[in-house]
């Protein structure tokens, strides 16, 4: 009799606990991404950060943290309404970003002027992090602009390769690396095609064999997986000796363009692109990485349910590191609930972080502090030294190189 009324207190006072767990405050983190073209970015990042919420059970002092996503379909107007929508939510915390450059520099001001935390995991484009108009409340920990120029630079002239064309998307984001790269060639004005979205396989062979007139031997491109895949389609209808290596920036890699790609890089095509530098492919793996990637499989079992691998495994792995960064700042903090007043000490949070923080990549130690014209890369985690290039296997796995070799 005792121990039955012990179990029915027990259930009672669980019940009475999971019923305070779903009644709990919230936090709201946006997640600005695009769900539809670029679906694997967006996915890939979503599940990095939550399992890195899992880890506290997406709570903190009292608030549950719930990661809503947004999709914007890769317009920029629809993101920008998300942002709009995001001043509107008395439960709004901070923004965590996707794949596409373009929404975040058109719309810089307003989220800096608005005083919105923008964490951003993928999109590349150098202006986004530096602001200088006032207070910069965007922050990122992925590949830079500024810095992919150098790397994709640096590994064609490891590959000997003396004349590269450069192949860049019209938009900010491929202007912003048509300055990067031009500055690591020390040529302010490299050769280069604009090509705009939905470029078909048609007009990439055409641009092909305007680069071979003029003796390329290498292509440079910067653009997205869906013009990536037209690339490659036009690269494989050429004869072997007369196809260029492909040295990409990672864009790429945030779609399905391997599922879609995959018989005709099998047919010879030499493609690399830019990464950060830690892989869940590389052996032997960290007791850290073995149980943040056994985590992952628990909590998403239908993504590893036909494969060991991630599509697009840095979006998951930036939105994990971002996600234990952004725990850390509230850490640091108390949480009011007043979100107007909790965003700028999350702010000042993140820029003064006094406990260096463990995460995939790196350990890091104060990944940010307060931006000035002076110290342009003040809101960037990464640095050139965490950047690295990378194939796909023929399983469409990626495996990073290290030392380009």
């Amino acid at each position: 009799m005792a121990k039955y009324c012990l179990v029915v207190l027990w259930l009672c006072f669980s019940a009475y606990a999971l019923g305070e767990s779903k009644n709990l405050p919230t936090i709201h983190v946006y997640h600005d991404s695009d769900y539809s073209t670029h679906k694997a970015s967006a996915v890939a990042i979503k599940m990095g950060f939550l399992t890195a919420l899992s880890e506290v059970d997406k709570q903190v002092q009292g608030f549950e943290i719930k990661l809503l996503s947004k999709d914007h379909r890769g317009n920029s107007n629809r993101s920008f309404l998300h942002f709009k929508r995001f001043l509107k939510d008395p439960s709004a915390l901070f923004v965590l970003g996707g794949l596409h450059s373009p929404p975040y520099i058109k719309y810089r001001a307003f989220i800096n002027k608005n005083e919105i935390p923008l964490l951003v995991p993928w999109a590349a484009g150098g202006p986004i992090t530096r602001y200088d108009q006032g207070e910069n409340w965007v922050y990122r920990l992925s590949v830079d602009d500024t810095k992919a120029g150098p790397k994709l630079v640096e590994f064609a002239t490891a590959r000997s390769c003396k004349k590269p064309h450069l192949f860049l998307e019209r938009t900010p984001w491929g202007k912003s690396n048509y300055k990067s790269i031009g500055k690591a060639m020390n040529n302010e004005q490299p050769d280069v095609i604009w090509f705009d979205w939905g470029m078909k396989a048609s007009s990439a062979k055409i641009h092909i064999r305007e680069m071979l007139a003029k003796d390329s031997d290498c292509l440079l491109f910067v653009g997205n997986s869906i013009e990536g895949k037209q690339l490659i389609s036009a690269m494989a209808d050429y004869p072997n000796d007369q196809r260029l290596p492909i040295i990409s920036h990672w864009g790429i890699t945030g779609g399905d363009f391997f599922s879609k790609a995959k018989v005709d890089l099998a047919s010879g095509i030499d493609l690399h692109f830019i990464q950060s530098c830690f892989s869940f492919q590389h052996r032997p793996m960290s007791d850290y990485a073995k149980k943040v990637w056994q985590r992952a499989k628990t909590l998403f079992p239908d993504e590893f349910a036909e494969r060991d691998f991630l599509f697009a495994p840095t979006g998951f792995i930036h939105g994990y590191d971002l996600g234990k960064v952004s725990l850390a700042a509230m850490a640091q903090i108390k949480l009011t609930g007043d979100m107007e007043r909790d965003r700028i000490a999350f702010k000042e949070s993140l820029e003064n972080l006094t406990t260096p923080v463990s995460g995939l990549i790196k350990t890091y130690k104060k990944p940010f502090s307060k931006w000035s014209s002076n110290d342009p890369d003040a809101h960037e985690a990464l640095g050139l030294k965490d950047l690295c290039m990378a194939y796909f296997q023929s399983n469409g796995s990626t495996k990073v190189l290290v030392d380009n070799s």
